[in-house]
């Protein structure tokens, strides 16, 4: 597994001084992100072979938030890749090795010319060394959408939702989703399932639901299709 050493700054930090999901998620991307260029299969790469992996799903589960300057390790590892699908698993620890999170995540490769599904080359198979799936607890990819919810106010996407591939960051749309929890919510679990992507200036039109203390919120295009539909559990 892939690691690199971190500290928790006081700017991911929440009111109670720890860790916030956003924050946690933000490591999760940057330690992928960090393999893939210290391999040579960063986003220089892909962009010349007109790649871009898109991020299909989430589920992280967190053990502890970790509070302000505690040191931890971050982890990835791919674990499968099925044609244009890439699995891949993320850790948080700390240096004593206690497991402070865990996560999995569905990848797909597209041709940025055709936005299609694309196998990845050869040598990208060979540069990433599959491990082992990590232990946890796998939910299922696909979220159901409970009945008797609500439409709330439209967000609207601005530069500040986009990053270089122009289109919403997956971490933007969880982002949105977390402002519709009840204050004093503590996610233990959260999931999100990514449908299409969102550009700018494209109308998300939030649906909110909840189901035995589980919050789901679909933000939705005008048709009432689902852009993203992200679940949130309690601890």
């Amino acid at each position: 597994m892939y690691f690199f050493d971190g500290r928790i700054r006081y700017s991911e930090t929440d009111s109670q001084g720890k860790l916030t999901l956003m924050s946690l998620l933000n490591y999760f991307q940057d330690c992928s992100t960090f393999q893939s260029e210290d391999i040579g299969m960063g986003v220089d790469y892909l962009k010349e072979r007109h790649l871009v992996w898109v991020l299909s799903s989430w589920q992280i589960v967190v053990e502890r938030y970790p509070g302000l300057c505690e040191c931890v390790k971050i982890g990835t590892s791919p674990y499968e890749f099925r044609r244009f699908l890439g699995s891949r698993n993320f850790v948080m620890i700390t240096e004593s090795g206690e497991y402070l999170a865990r996560a999995n995540s569905l990848w797909s490769l597209l041709n940025t010319d055709t936005f299609k599904p694309a196998d990845p080359p050869e040598e990208m198979l060979q540069k990433y060394t599959l491990f082992p799936r990590l232990e946890m607890d796998y939910a299922p990819r696909r979220i159901t959408v409970p009945e008797g919810g609500d439409n709330r106010e439209a967000i609207v996407v601005k530069k500040h939702h986009l990053d270089t591939n122009n289109h919403v960051n997956n971490g933007q749309f969880v982002d949105m989703a977390m402002d519709f929890l009840p204050p004093d919510f503590a996610i233990k679990q959260m999931r999100a399932e990514y449908k299409k992507q969102a550009l700018l200036d494209d109308v998300l039109r939030p649906y909110v639901a909840e189901e035995n203390g589980r919050f789901v919120i679909s933000l939705n295009d005008e048709a009432d299709k689902p852009y993203a539909i992200v679940e949130f559990m309690e601890g």
